[in-house]
């Protein structure tokens, strides 16, 4: 249960950075007005951001390298937070900041927990572990049934009398 809420919920933070992006890329004019107005950034970096976000998402939600993706992801959670959303005075900003931490958080457990690759090691492991119990148990049954069987002696009268 808790490799299925793993993998769940790695697919939703990797959604979040996919339609953010998008967002990004469908109206790259009011994200660059918003990253010149709110940050140092020059409004050029809107589409690649956007771009970044897309495939970083993707990427986290493929479960393909979980753990760089998560962190690369987690570093660029953090330094959105600091650069727009930094007035924590402002309600609105002081809850995107808060969101903000929140998916940070998150992404640093997909960089600690989320790598399927040892769970999927673990459950071949386990059917292993599970064949190799059902043969012995075969093998135990084949000995006792041997054990148990009937022994007959047959004597052959070789003289003929």
């Amino acid at each position: 249960m808790a490799t299925i809420a793993a993998l769940v919920g790695r697919i939703m933070l990797g959604a979040l950075f996919v339609f953010a992006g998008l967002g990004k890329v469908m109206d790259p004019a009011s994200t660059a007005a918003y990253m010149e107005a709110e940050s140092p950034f020059p409004g050029s970096l809107a589409l690649a951001v956007g771009a970044f976000e897309i495939v970083a998402g993707l990427v986290l939600a493929s479960g393909f390298m979980t753990r760089i993706a998560s962190l690369v992801l987690a570093g660029f959670t953090v330094l959105a937070t600091l650069f727009f959303h930094e007035k924590v005075t402002d309600p609105m900003q002081a809850a995107m900041a808060l969101k903000n931490i929140a998916i940070t958080g998150g992404l640093l457990m997909v960089f600690a927990y989320g790598q399927l690759r040892g769970r999927i090691g673990e459950i071949d492991e386990r059917a292993k572990r599970l064949d190799a119990e059902v043969k012995a148990a075969h093998a135990e049954g084949k000995a006792e049934g041997l054990a148990a069987a009937p022994t007959t002696t047959t004597v052959v009268d070789r003289d003929g009398d």
